[in-house]
C-alpha cells in the first residue's frame, strides 16, 4: 500500500511538472488580455503556444519570454483584431484548454481531405493552370493557401473527389494528379526545382508553407521586384560574455507578424553563432520568413455558392485580364466558397482600379469585393508601456511565430522558448 501510494504521488508530480499552468487575466493590463503560460521546457512548446493564439486571429501586442534551466515562462498581451480585450468565455476556455495540452503536442489531421504540396517558379496565370488541371481531374479544392516570394510559389491545397466527396486514395489517380501538376509547374524552364507531393495529413498549414519555401531555398534568390522600402531589418551580434547571439528584427507590423523582436539565442550545444556565413544565413532566413507573410497587391474577397470549377474560372478571369495572384487563401463553409486573393498587374505593380472593376463585373459585383484593411498600429501603443528584459529572456512587441520556427530550424535554439 505504501509503495502504491508513493507511485500515485510520483505520477501526480510528473503530471504537475509537465502540464503547463495557464492563467488568463483581464484585470492586469488596461488595454489587453494577459495570458501567462509556465511549464517544463519542451521542444517547440513556445511555437505551439503562439500558434494557439494566432490561429484565433488574436494580435499579440507584447510578450515576455524567459527560461531558467528546464523551466520556461511566457506572458502574452493579446487583443482581437479590433484592439479589444478577449471577453468571450468560450474563447477564453478554448485558449486555456489548448495551452494546457500543448506539452503533448498537437496534430493536424486531413479532415477527410487529400493534401497537395506544390513548389515551383511563379508566373502570371500559374494558379489558373493549377486549378484548371484539378477541375479537369475531378478534384474539388476545399481549402488552400498559396504564397509567393522571390519569384517562387508554394501552395498547400486540400482536395477531395468531386463525385464521391471522399479523399483521393487511388494510387493511379494520385499518380495522374502529380504528373499533370508537375508539368504545369515545370513550364518551360523549371524542370529541376518544380515539386509536387500528395499526403493524407500535414502539420499546421502556414508552418508547412514556411518549411516548403525554406527547403526551396527561396531566401537565396534575388527578388523579382524592387523592395518597397518596408523590407525587414535583421541584425545578429554575439554577446561573448554570456555565450549568446542577440538577434534583432524590425519591420512593418502585420497580423501574425511583428513590429520589433529581440532574441537571445544559442546553438543546442550552448555556443553562439560562430561564423560570418552562418550569421548571414540567419539574417537571410529571417528576412525571407517575414517577407513571405507580406500581402502584396489589392485584396479581393470572393463569397459565393461553391461549384465545381469555380476557382479555375475565377483565376482564369484574373489571368485573361493581366492580373497576377501573389497570395491566395481558399476556404469552403458548407456550400459557400470564401476566398481571398491578393492581385497585382503582370509585373508586380499596383493594379489599375478600372481593371479591378472590370474583373468584378465579369465575376459578379456582389460576389467579388475589394477589401481595404486598416493599418495596424498596436506596436505604437505598446512602445508607450514599460519594457523590461532579462539575460535569459526578451521583450517582444506584436509577436509572431515565424521567427521562432526559423531559428529552431537553423539549429540556433534548443526549443522555441
Amino acid at each position: 500500500m505504501e509503495w502504491s501510494a508513493c507511485l500515485d504521488e510520483y505520477e501526480k508530480l510528473v503530471i504537475r511538472m509537465t502540464t503547463p499552468r495557464v492563467v488568463i487575466d483581464n484585470a492586469v493590463c488596461p488595454k489587453a488580455t494577459v495570458v501567462k503560460v509556465d511549464s517544463a521546457r519542451k521542444h517547440g512548446i513556445l511555437l505551439e503556444a503562439v500558434q494557439v493564439l494566432t490561429d484565433l486571429n488574436l494580435s499579440i501586442k507584447k510578450a515576455y519570454i524567459s527560461s531558467d534551466g528546464r523551466w520556461f515562462m511566457d506572458v502574452f498581451h493579446v487583443t482581437d483584431l479590433k484592439g479589444n480585450k478577449i471577453t468571450d468565455k468560450s474563447v477564453i476556455n478554448y485558449i486555456e484548454q489548448s495551452l494546457v495540452t500543448i506539452h503533448y503536442g498537437r496534430t493536424t489531421g486531413s479532415n477527410g481531405l487529400t493534401a497537395l504540396e506544390l513548389t515551383g517558379t511563379d508566373r502570371v496565370g500559374l494558379l489558373s493552370e493549377v486549378f484548371a488541371v484539378l477541375a479537369d481531374l475531378q478534384c474539388n479544392v476545399v481549402d488552400a493557401k498559396v504564397w509567393t516570394h522571390n519569384g517562387r510559389i508554394a501552395s498547400l491545397l486540400f482536395v477531395k473527389d468531386c463525385n464521391s466527396g471522399s479523399p483521393i486514395e487511388d494510387t493511379q489517380q494520385i499518380d495522374r494528379i502529380e504528373a499533370r501538376l508537375r508539368n504545369v509547374l515545370k513550364g518551360d524552364n523549371d524542370i529541376r526545382s518544380a515539386k509536387t507531393m500528395v499526403s493524407m495529413a500535414v502539420t499546421h498549414t502556414e508552418r508547412r508553407l514556411h518549411q516548403m519555401m525554406f527547403a526551396d531555398r527561396d531566401y537565396e534568390r534575388k527578388p523579382i521586384l524592387q523592395p518597397s522600402g518596408d523590407s525587414p531589418v535583421v541584425t545578429v551580434q554575439n554577446w561573448v560574455e554570456r555565450d549568446y547571439s542577440v538577434v534583432n528584427v524590425q519591420c512593418k507590423d502585420r497580423t501574425k507578424l511583428l513590429a520589433y523582436q529581440e532574441f537571445y539565442i544559442r546553438h543546442a550545444d550552448g555556443t553562439p553563432i560562430s561564423s560570418e556565413p552562418e550569421r548571414q544565413r540567419v539574417i537571410q532566413c529571417l528576412q525571407a520568413a517575414v517577407e513571405r507573410r507580406a500581402s502584396e497587391g489589392v485584396r479581393l474577397e470572393l463569397c459565393t455558392l461553391d461549384r465545381q470549377g469555380l476557382l479555375a474560372d475565377v483565376t482564369r478571369t484574373f489571368r485573361e485580364n493581366g492580373l497576377n495572384v501573389t497570395r491566395a487563401e481558399v476556404s469552403t463553409t458548407r456550400d459557400m466558397a470564401l476566398n481571398v486573393f491578393y492581385v497585382t498587374d503582370a509585373i508586380g505593380n499596383a493594379a489599375d482600379p478600372k481593371l479591378i472593376e472590370s474583373v468584378r463585373q465579369k465575376i459578379g459585383l456582389s460576389s467579388l469585393k475589394v477589401k481595404e484593411l486598416p493599418p495596424l498600429d498596436y506596436h505604437q501603443e505598446a512602445e508607450k508601456e514599460d519594457q523590461t528584459a532579462g539575460v535569459a529572456g526578451t521583450v517582444l512587441l506584436s509577436l509572431g511565430s515565424l521567427v521562432k520556427w526559423n531559428l529552431y530550424h537553423l539549429g540556433l535554439i534548443r526549443s522555441y522558448s
